[in-house]
């Protein structure tokens, strides 16, 4: 398995930046020399001030910026770098170069991760799009998942490593993957094997979103029948995607989280060329019966995923990752060090064959003190 880490800086086009639903809070305001809630709450005796929390709580948020890394999956062909790049509205996942006749199809799955700092009105982000070539490309995949299984496993002994360092950062990096976005192939009868294996061992230790790939091949009535379907699949196989059932804190998140359950997966169609319509610049798929628009609800879903991984769960998402699937990885590795401190886990802790799914041994984990340095590649610091 080889394993290919890029970061650069991306300047993001106007559409990006004219594109957006975030709030107004999050423009940089000026600073005052008056203090807040003073002119408004001048007059109130027992005033004291605590909402300015909220306040300072985004000015720190602001300065460091955030992190978000996303992990496609799916075999070759179904548009997964198009859709990643309409997404962010840039070209984020960018397709590899052309390969030779023999080297076509990678002999093993490849993890191949890119990132860019990107920002939005005054909000900077440091987005990580991991890529899995090979994946279902072959004839013969059994357990083809190992080698992703494997890799989301890593991140979290890189991230396990840092915090239980005695000397360990102020901020630690975190290259964990946050969520998974699994495409389905558009056959409009029912999973493969290979779906339903691939997410029932992975949604254990992550968050899964699986999508309808190119969903314009099929029909309206085909669509239904099969998103129907998949969630019959999923049920019968037990296998828990995002938005998980159980996490929903209060009644308000699970009365919106149901309505999105309702809808997955997410039937979407992708495109980075733009069209004229109705005298509009739309991002769409030009065909001879007239042009799918990638944002028309009535067209797709890929609005829906949008709003689901930017603009209403990101954070949650990256909560559920940390609180859940990260704290399971340490709790479970934190009790095969025998009782013994923190900083002296022994150096073959990392390997268990039948932990999360995987059949094969894994390599030993180094030492704590060297932990950093073995995964320095796969870590992202803001």
């Amino acid at each position: 398995m080889g394993s290919v880490t890029t970061q650069e800086v991306l300047p993001l086009p106007p559409t990006f930046r004219s594109h957006s639903n975030m709030s107004e809070s999050a423009k940089p305001h000026p600073p005052s020399s008056q203090a807040k809630g003073e002119k408004s709450h001048a007059g109130e005796f027992g005033y004291v001030g605590i909402d300015a929390i909220l306040e300072q709580m985004r000015r720190k948020a602001m300065k460091q910026g955030f992190e978000l890394n996303i992990m496609v999956v799916g075999q070759s062909g179904l548009g997964k770098s198009t859709l990643m790049n309409t997404l962010f509205k840039s070209k984020v996942s960018r397709k590899s170069a052309q390969p030779n006749p023999e080297e076509r199809i990678p002999k093993t799955i490849e993890i191949k991760s890119i990132s860019h700092d990107i920002e939005e009105k005054g909000v900077r982000m440091k987005l990580t799009v991991i890529d899995t070539p090979g994946f279902g490309d072959h004839i013969n995949n059994e357990n083809c998942w190992q080698p992703i299984m494997k890799f989301i496993n890593d991140q979290y002994e890189a991230y396990l490593q840092e915090e239980i360092n005695i000397n360990r950062k102020k901020r630690i990096p975190d290259s964990r993957v946050h969520c998974c976005i699994y495409f389905i192939p558009p056959t409009g009868h029912c999973l493969r094997p290979l779906d339903v294996e691939f997410m029932r061992r992975l949604s254990k230790v992550v968050n899964i979103v699986p999508v309808i790939a190119k969903a314009d091949t099929l029909t309206l009535e085909e669509r239904d029948f099969f998103k129907q379907k998949i969630r019959e699949e999923l049920r019968a196989n037990e296998i828990d995607v995002y938005p998980q059932k159980e996490f929903d804190e209060d009644a308000e998140d699970r009365m919106i989280n149901d309505k999105i359950r309702e809808m997955i997966p997410f039937a979407v169609v992708g495109s980075d060329q733009e069209y004229q319509v109705n005298g509009k610049r739309i991002l769409g798929r030009k065909t001879k019966w007239g042009t799918i628009e990638v944002e028309n609800i009535a067209h797709c879903e890929f609005a829906y995923l949008r709003d689901l991984l930017i603009r209403t769960h990101m954070q949650n998402i990256k909560d559920i990752t940390s609180s859940i699937h990260f704290e399971t990885y340490r709790v479970r590795r934190l009790n095969e060090s025998n009782g013994l401190p923190h900083h002296h886990l022994p150096d073959d802790l990392s390997a268990d064959p039948k932990a999360n799914g995987q059949l094969e041994e894994q390599p030993s984990a180094p030492q704590t003190n060297g932990a950093a340095a073995q995964h320095e590649a796969l870590s992202h610091e803001m």
